[in-house]
């Protein structure tokens, strides 16, 4: 459940998480790697700046696009430290403020500790300068036990990539679901026939697992579902119109794809006699709802909406 989560976070970010088309990215290497563009790297003898280029998008710049909003003290141009300390500090103070800023826009993240960001090497560095800090008792005022987590290394691989995974989930939450508007609800109630089901509430604590927004949209599924199912499905090849149903959940209720051709032959009609007639109304077995998600998928390429939706 986890991996498939990740890979549609993954593929979800990758096309819509940038400016300027698709970056794609990897959870959580990528995103830990690359916190700006331009990196100060030392040698022996001499410092020198690795300019990663301009092309180089980093997880500032994807929050930037989203809401709109820049980081206060942030720049993803802006070089880190040469001082291999004063680099970590810097780090986990940026990741603080990502943090924080995403918790003040509604983001529900306590169990996501900055330093669960960092890439391994950078989290050891950190946990011995705190250490040392403990130590020299600089930091005995802030610093106790109960923050300072010590992981092994494969345990903190787990930790990391479940932090970014759940980050940039709220990180959609916030930015992203808060766009639906409820503004023509009552416009899309109108039908006689939609006027028949029971109505799904969307005051904020009517549901316990969708949120207010995420009602919004089951609501505009029933409402075309129930408007289209006639018109599309009344010469079909595979069965009668398919049945009145009230869609309540987001994963049992599209399975067979019915619901969401529904969806798209709404916006692009001419579909119907090429794509969804041949779909099977009632589907009994796996090849059966395999059919109508080929079918489904086929369509949604046709009109070029190419967002990695696999059958």
């Amino acid at each position: 459940f986890f991996q498939k989560t990740l890979t549609a976070i993954k593929n979800w970010f990758t096309l819509f998480g940038w400016s300027k088309g698709q970056n794609p990215i990897s959870v959580p290497y990528s995103l830990r790697r690359d916190v700006c563009k331009v990196q100060m790297t030392s040698s022996q003898e001499t410092g020198f700046e690795q300019n990663l280029g301009k092309d180089t998008k980093t997880v500032y710049d994807m929050v930037f696009h989203l809401s709109g909003q820049l980081l206060p003290g942030v720049t993803s141009s802006k070089s880190l430290p040469l001082d291999p300390v004063e680099r970590i500090l810097q780090l986990h103070w940026q990741h603080s403020t990502l943090l924080a800023f995403l918790k003040s826009q509604g983001a529900y993240l306590p169990h996501v500790m900055p330093e669960f960001l960092l890439e391994p090497d950078d989290y050891k560095k950190w946990i011995e300068v705190q250490t040392a800090l403990k130590v020299d008792g600089k930091n005995a005022d802030i610093l106790s036990d109960k923050h300072l987590v010590i992981l092994e290394d494969s345990i903190f691989e787990t930790i990391s990539k479940r932090s970014w995974t759940d980050m940039l989930l709220q990180v959609y939450k916030v930015f992203v679901l808060t766009r639906v508007s409820s503004r023509n609800i009552t416009d899309q109630l109108s039908l006689e026939s939609v006027q028949k089901m029971p109505r799904i509430k969307s005051e904020p604590l009517s549901s316990n697992i969708y949120s207010p927004y995420e009602r919004t949209i089951l609501t505009w599924l029933n409402k075309h579902y129930e408007k289209n199912r006639k018109t599309v499905w009344k010469d079909c090849q595979k069965g009668g119109v398919p049945p009145m149903r009230w869609i309540v959940n987001f994963d049992r209720d599209l399975l067979d794809g019915l619901v969401l051709a529904a969806q798209l032959a709404a916006y692009c009609p001419y579909l119907i006699a090429t794509h969804f007639v041949r779909m099977y109304t009632n589907p009994k077995s796996h090849e059966q709802f395999l059919h109508n998600c080929l079918i489904l998928v086929n369509a949604m390429h046709a009109v070029s909406l190419a967002i990695d939706i696999k059958v």
